[in-house]
């Protein structure tokens, strides 16, 4: 089932990102980021346990980022990642956000998600006020990629 993260989630959230990030998947994320940006993610749970999260950060009037798509390595090849991203894109069209972008190792998922590869510079200057706080600045080695809503 996917629903909004709540307080509840936030430790299962913070566990699962940070478990992928051990590994290379993706960027950690803390304890107090995930509090204060709570509202942006998702959730998908399975037996009572989140095993999968995701979060669309709005970013300005017409641009949001997807940020940590995650499925438990238990769960995945099921579809559960799909249905996160496409819960983030019907929330970014519920905006009228038209343009999404998001920071990746995973580019085929994100192609078959409708996403295309874009050079970092095409993104807007607000991106790397988030940007500068990583422990990969100014060196990323992530994929910039983007989709248009409508």
């Amino acid at each position: 089932m996917l629903k909004k993260a709540s307080v509840e989630d936030i430790k299962q959230i913070h566990g699962i990102i940070n478990s992928a990030a051990s590994k290379g998947e993706m960027l950690p994320r803390s304890l107090g980021e995930l509090y204060d940006n709570m509202r942006d993610y998702f959730v998908y749970v399975d037996d009572g346990r989140i095993v999968g999260t995701g979060a669309l950060h709005i970013c300005w009037e017409d641009l949001a980022e997807v940020r940590s798509i995650c499925v438990v390595a238990s769960h995945r090849m099921k579809g559960i990642g799909r249905k996160i991203v496409d819960a983030t894109l019907e929330e970014a069209k519920s905006y009228k956000i038209r343009h999404v972008f998001l920071l990746t190792y995973q580019t085929d998922f994100f192609k078959k998600c409708g996403f295309h590869v874009t050079d970092k510079e095409n993104l807007p200057q607000k991106i790397w006020s988030d940007c500068i706080k990583c422990p990969k600045f100014p060196k990323c080695d992530e994929t910039a990629m983007k989709i248009e809503l409508f």
